[in-house]
């Protein structure tokens, strides 16, 4: 029987219940849409000119797919997410800006919505409670509140579908409320393949943590699934205690492709793994397989992983439930406790001590 199989390595590696938050993601994402669509929003927020999301972790990748989302919808709002402490010095009156925090105690999240506040923004604040909301209610600032009793990473539902629904209910990017329901029904039909009670002779998540089990995995998307080989990578970080990669085509073939072969002590180690679907640019779904022939060449192991769906949001949404799956069967293989991140908390409490 393979080690995921075995009812043994859940119950010792999985006391906190990740799986269980994993496999909740559709529900969640319902969820979160609902209760964003139904927050009251001032009417001159639908005629910002630009989004800005302010996010750190799994609060940024959020903003991120909403980013990639928005562009290759052909929204005309262009979106801008800001992973640290100051935001854009366009940021103003005219500027809708998504501080997004699940604490809501995220130092670099709440210097940038300071900032963005004293300039006038627009703002919305999404987080658990914390910092962030109490002074989103002192300025008088919208704020989605919510409950979680999990990890950020695992809040993803709330940390991008909240961003997304905003975003399309204000007319700032194409509407999404008739895609929901068929990406959700991916997921739910992915997860009935992908589930821990399926075995991994017929579980396609569990042969890939196999594949990629002592390996240095190198993600790759393009267009809407370069945030999602992003996620992969924040994930196999988290879930797997690994180090991993995450690149983007075509921008890899101007840099990368001329250092696929050194230093040859680590190429035995790498693994690439392409994320593509049929409505990317023609000439990406080539560079996809030129690129794997070239690093096959080289000597690293490589494969495509074609993501189906109709709809964008359909397509980004099965890839990242692919993917947290993965990570997390990846975790168990690595031997390690894939919900804490003691290394992290460890990092927040040294800063912690040291005044800002």
């Amino acid at each position: 029987m393979s080690e995921l199989d075995s009812s043994a390595i859940y119950e010792r590696l999985d006391p906190y219940g990740l799986y269980a938050r994993i496999a909740g993601l559709p529900a969640q994402i319902e969820e979160a849409w609902e209760a964003a669509r139904a927050l009251e929003l001032p009417e001159p927020y639908r005629q910002a000119r630009e989004i800005v999301v302010l996010g750190m972790g799994g609060s940024g990748v959020g903003g991120g797919l909403l980013q990639a989302l928005a562009a290759a919808g052909g929204a005309r709002t262009p979106v801008y997410v800001v992973r640290g402490y100051r935001p854009p010095a366009f940021v103003g009156e005219s500027s809708l800006v998504l501080a997004s925090s699940n604490s809501g105690n995220t130092e670099e999240t709440l210097s940038a919505f300071d900032a963005a506040l004293a300039a006038g923004a627009m703002c919305v604040a999404i987080s658990t409670g914390g910092q962030l909301i109490e002074t989103a209610r002192h300025r008088g600032v919208p704020a989605l509140t919510f409950s979680w009793d999990g990890e950020p990473r695992s809040a993803l539902g709330w940390s991008s579908a909240s961003l997304m629904a905003i975003a399309s209910g204000l007319g700032l990017i194409p509407e999404l409320d008739g895609q929901l329901a068929p990406a959700l029904a991916s997921m739910r039909a992915l997860q009935s393949q992908i589930a821990r009670d399926v075995p991994e002779g017929a579980n396609t998540a569990k042969q890939l943590a196999g594949r990629l089990r002592g390996r240095l995995p190198v993600y790759v998307g393009a267009e809407i699934m370069a945030p999602v080989a992003y996620r992969w990578r924040t994930q196999t970080n988290e879930n797997a205690k690994s180090w991993a990669i995450a690149d983007e085509l075509p921008e890899m073939n101007h840099t990368a492709h001329a250092g696929y072969g050194l230093p040859a002590a680590v190429v035995s180690l790498l693994r690439a793994v392409f994320l593509r679907h049929a409505a990317m640019h023609p000439r990406i779904i080539l560079r996809v397989d030129a690129t794997c022939d070239v690093m096959r060449a080289a000597g690293i192991e490589a494969e495509v992983l074609d993501v189906p769906g109709e709809g964008l949001l359909a397509q980004m949404l099965y890839a990242i439930h692919l993917g947290d799956f993965t990570t997390y069967y990846l975790g168990l293989l690595n031997g390690v406790e894939p919900s804490p991140i003691t290394a992290l908390e460890d990092l927040k409490k040294r800063l912690g001590a040291i005044p800002a």
